[in-house]
């Protein structure tokens, strides 16, 4: 009796594993259209009440740190349950409240709107293009992980350190190289959305609102240092 696999069996995915998985993605983009919503509201309050501004650059990260791994810790132990939704969505608003800092030194510029909606339609390309590449790609991409961990744990490190050198030169190579990793973590999280790795949307879109704002936020310190020298 011939109990050979043929090797194309060993990647079929039945139909209804793969309605999942598709469902799974779906709902990881409409909640990452979403959370758009709080994060501009977030930075709008910000930029008109000046509370982001108004705290030292020491008491900014400090808040920062502990509110990100606060919220991130209650979105791990929510993410299964009915407030899953809402405590993402809270964690958004705060993003988009602690982004407002840069926002506003942005907008103090001539050009700055502008410079904000250049770092909008990059991000907005980064993230079309990770997503069609996800799509695309079919080799399995999980070895990607330990490595874009270990990238993004030495950024912060150096990022923290530059928050006391305060070296322009060195804020745009960190962002430049930001920019790199966390547009292939969106990449990594979509692919592993559609590879049937991650089975939860919410997780899903923390991990990929995380890499975009990052981009985002790199994208609008180039571009804010560049067009500030330019005046």
């Amino acid at each position: 009796m011939n109990s050979a696999i043929h090797p194309a069996s060993i990647h079929a995915v039945s139909p209804s594993v793969a309605a999942e998985r598709n469902r799974v993605l779906r709902n990881t983009y409409w909640l990452l259209a979403l959370s758009m919503v709080p994060t501009v509201l977030g930075a709008w309050i910000g930029v008109t009440s000046g509370i982001a501004r108004a705290m030292s650059p020491g008491i900014s990260l400090v808040v920062f740190l502990a509110g990100a791994f606060g919220f991130m810790y209650a979105i791990e132990k929510t993410k299964n349950s009915a407030s899953g939704v809402p405590v993402l969505l809270g964690f958004t608003f705060f993003m988009g409240l602690m982004l407002s800092r840069m926002v506003g030194a942005v907008l103090g510029l001539s050009n700055g709107a502008s410079l904000i909606m250049m770092a909008f339609a990059g991000t907005g390309a980064i993230f079309l293009g990770m997503a069609t590449l996800s799509s695309i790609i079919k080799r399995d991409l999980s070895s990607m992980g330990k490595f874009l961990f270990i990238g993004m744990i030495m950024l912060l490190v150096a990022g923290i350190a530059n928050f006391f050198i305060q070296s322009s030169a060195l804020m745009i190579t960190l962002s430049v190289i930001a920019i790199g990793i966390f547009s292939a973590f969106i990449l990594y999280d979509l692919k592993r959305v559609k590879d049937g790795e991650e089975t939860n949307y919410i997780t899903a879109t923390l991990g990929v609102y995380l890499s975009l704002y990052n981009v985002f936020q790199s994208l609008l310190a180039i571009f804010g240092m560049t067009g500030s020298r330019e005046e």
